[in-house]
């Protein structure tokens, strides 16, 4: 570790109270237990006031600054991101569907310099996320679109149900909504060899209320979710203040690229990487989406 990179990360993260230069530490092990229990107990676990106090207010002003950039597409959707005019039987809750209304910044739209670059890019942060999820190693996507990305619901727009392609969830974030906007999740609804649509269905119908966790969150939250298994939405954005949450994509193994037709979906646009990675994605397990 450079003297250079240890400077960055203190300058950021409150490294008091998470001691990532010191993980081997008595009080590094123990942040790094705590959110081993909670993402196995609950699968998500939250670091609150990550972000050191005094840089919150940057953090929130150069997210705001470039959300204008983010590509914005309404589309109608369900909760796995496949076709919506796809033959699924009766009663299948894929066959509800969804307005999605949020946005994103690609990571090329994100100066190298603003704070959630440099935490996106610090090896001690890959090495931290990578012990709290029980991972040898961690990897930045070789996407240069969806790496990192700020994602942005406005006012009436939401980010409606879904579940993530990546097992593993890195978010913060930076700007909260006026109204709404709240971090819903159903933790580990699913599994790898079982879909449970049963209880999917009952939450997409309002009957599954029992199985909904809200998350409360402030700006310079760091939040780890195993997004895989956990149906999630943010809910409807009201008021005059949109949401805004960096997300931090990354990756067990090195080289990972995004398909052309989520990365056009997503960002409306794809680059000679997405086109020459096409047909070389390995999926972790069978799942519908």
């Amino acid at each position: 570790m450079s003297s250079l990179e240890a400077a960055t990360l203190d300058q950021v993260v409150d490294t008091a109270r998470y001691p990532l230069p010191e993980l081997d530490s008595a009080e590094g092990r123990a942040v790094v237990s705590r959110a081993r229990r909670e993402l196995s107990a609950l699968g998500c676990t939250v670091l609150p006031d990550f972000i050191r106090p005094s840089l919150r207010d940057t953090l929130s002003r150069e997210c705001a600054a470039i959300a204008p950039r983010a590509h914005f597409d309404t589309e109608t959707v369900n909760v796995y991101n496949i076709a919506v005019d796809a033959e699924l039987p009766d009663g299948h809750p894929g066959r509800k569907t969804f307005e999605r209304g949020n946005a994103f910044v690609a990571r090329d739209r994100i100066p190298d310099d603003a704070v959630i670059s440099r935490l996106y890019s610090d090896e001690l942060f890959h090495r931290f996320v990578a012990l709290c999820f029980g991972l040898p190693a961690l990897y930045e996507l070789a996407d240069p679109l969806s790496g990192l990305v700020l994602n942005v619901v406005a006012p009436d727009r939401e980010h409606p149900w879904h579940f993530d392609t990546n097992e593993y969830t890195v978010s913060m974030l930076t700007q909260q909504a006026q109204v709404g906007g709240d971090f819903e999740y159903c933790p580990g609804i699913r599994s790898a060899h079982d879909e449970g649509f049963h209880d999917v269905r009952d939450v997409l119908e309002g009957r599954g209320g029992a199985l909904v966790r809200s998350l409360p969150l402030q700006p310079g939250d760091l939040q780890l979710f195993k997004g895989r298994y956990s149906l999630h939405r943010v809910s409807p954005v009201r008021g005059g203040v949109a949401r805004h949450s960096a997300i931090f994509a990354y990756s067990e193994r090195p080289g990972v690229v995004g398909s052309v037709a989520r990365t056009r979906q997503l960002f409306g646009r794809v680059l000679p990487e997405h086109l020459a990675a096409e047909g070389r994605a390995v999926r972790g397990d069978a799942l519908l989406d």
